[in-house]
C-alpha cells in the first residue's frame, strides 16, 4: 500500500511539473520573422541577429519566407501566423501595398506588427527598424570617397538607372555633401548600367577613357560595385582608380583583398535582424509606444526614433580587415 500511494505521489509530482513545462513553454512570446526571400543570404544574415535577440529575450521565433521574392507568398505566410495566433508579426515587404491588407488584418487580431528593410504602408504596422536614410547613405558615400582622394580630385559615379527613386535620392544627398564639404572634388559623370554587372564594367571602362585624370569611380549599386572593379583591374589601373560603392560582402570580398575597391558600404544585417525582434518584443511588452524618442536595443545600445522609424543608425562600411566576418 505504501508503495502505490508513494507511486501515486510521485505521478502527481511528474505530471504537475510536466503542466507547469507547458504553461511556461506556453507563455512565451512567438516572434514570426518574414523575410523577401528565405533563402538568400542577406536575410539568413538577419535571421542571425534575430535568432541572438530571441534567446536573449527568451521568445520563441517563427522563420518563414518565399523560396524567392513572391508578394502571394508573404500574404500567404502573414495569414497564416494570423490563424495561429502569434504575437509579434515582422516583415520584410515585397510589396508595400500588397502586404498592408494583411498586416491590417493582423493588427485587428491583437497582433503587434514591424517592418525592416523594406516598408509595408504605415497605418498596417507600429514600426519601420530603418537601415538607413538615404541622407545616411549619400554621406558615407562621400565621406569615405573624399577620405581616400584626400579631399580633391575627379571622380564618376555609376546608377542602376537615372529614374530609380532611391538612387536618385542617395545622389542627391552626394551631391549636397559634395558642395558642402569637398570644394575640390568633381563629379565628372553619372553613368547607368541597368543593374547590370556587365554593363557596369563597359560603363566604366568607358569612364576611365574618357577622363584620363579620374581617380575614382562610386557605384550605388550593387552589381556596379564588382563590374566597376572588374573593369579596373583589366585596365590595369589598380590603385590608380579607386572603387567604392553600396554593395554586398560576397559579390566584392575578392576586388576587396585583391586592392582594386577599397570599401563597400551597406549596413550590419545580423544588426537589423538584432533590433527588430528587440523592437517587436518591447511593442509586445507595451515596453515601446508611440511617440518613443529613443528605444534601448540590448546589447547594441539605443537606437533614434524618429517618427515611427528606428533608425539602425548610419552605414556599415566593409574593408579589407572585417570583410571576411560576413557572409551574404
Amino acid at each position: 500500500m505504501k508503495s502505490l500511494l508513494r507511486l501515486g505521489l510521485i505521478t502527481v509530482l511528474l505530471l504537475g511539473s510536466a503542466l507547469g513545462a507547458h504553461a511556461a513553454a506556453a507563455s512565451k512570446l512567438v516572434v514570426a520573422f518574414l523575410p523577401k526571400s528565405k533563402g538568400n543570404a542577406y536575410f539568413i544574415s538577419c535571421k542571425g541577429g534575430a535568432e541572438k535577440a530571441a534567446k536573449e529575450l527568451g521568445v520563441e521565433l517563427l522563420f518563414d519566407g518565399p523560396t524567392d521574392s513572391n508578394a502571394a507568398k508573404q500574404n500567404e505566410i502573414v495569414e497564416n501566423w494570423i490563424t495561429l495566433g502569434v504575437d509579434v508579426i515582422a516583415v520584410a515587404a515585397e510589396n508595400r501595398e500588397g502586404i498592408s491588407t494583411a498586416l491590417r488584418k493582423a493588427q485587428k487580431q491583437g497582433i503587434k506588427v514591424v517592418t525592416y528593410d523594406a516598408d509595408s504602408m504605415p497605418d498596417s504596422r507600429s514600426f519601420f527598424v530603418n537601415q538607413a536614410t538615404p541622407e545616411g547613405i549619400g554621406h558615407a558615400l562621400m565621406d569615405d570617397a573624399a577620405r581616400l582622394l584626400k579631399g580633391e580630385g575627379e571622380f564618376a559615379m555609376i546608377t542602376a538607372s537615372l529614374t530609380a527613386a532611391n538612387q536618385r535620392e542617395w545622389q542627391k544627398h552626394i551631391e549636397a555633401r559634395l558642395k558642402e564639404k569637398y570644394p575640390k572634388m568633381k563629379l565628372v559623370a553619372v553613368r547607368p548600367c541597368d543593374d547590370l554587372k556587365d554593363k557596369a564594367q563597359s560603363e566604366a571602362t568607358a569612364l576611365m577613357s574618357a577622363n584620363p585624370n579620374l581617380k575614382l569611380i562610386m557605384a550605388i549599386c550593387s552589381p556596379g560595385v564588382p563590374g566597376a572593379a572588374e573593369a579596373v583591374k583589366q585596365a590595369g589601373k589598380t590603385g590608380k582608380v579607386k572603387v567604392i560603392g553600396l554593395g554586398l560582402p560576397n559579390e566584392n570580398r575578392r576586388y576587396v583583398h585583391e586592392g582594386v575597391t577599397d570599401s563597400v558600404i551597406l549596413w550590419n544585417t545580423s544588426d537589423l535582424g538584432y533590433l527588430t525582434i528587440q523592437a517587436g518584443v518591447a511593442l509586445a511588452k507595451d515596453q515601446l509606444k508611440k511617440g518613443a524618442k529613443e528605444f534601448k536595443a540590448g546589447s547594441l545600445g539605443t537606437f533614434q526614433i524618429q517618427g515611427d522609424n528606428i533608425l539602425l543608425g548610419k552605414p556599415f562600411i566593409f574593408n579589407k580587415a572585417n570583410i571576411d566576418q560576413f557572409n551574404f
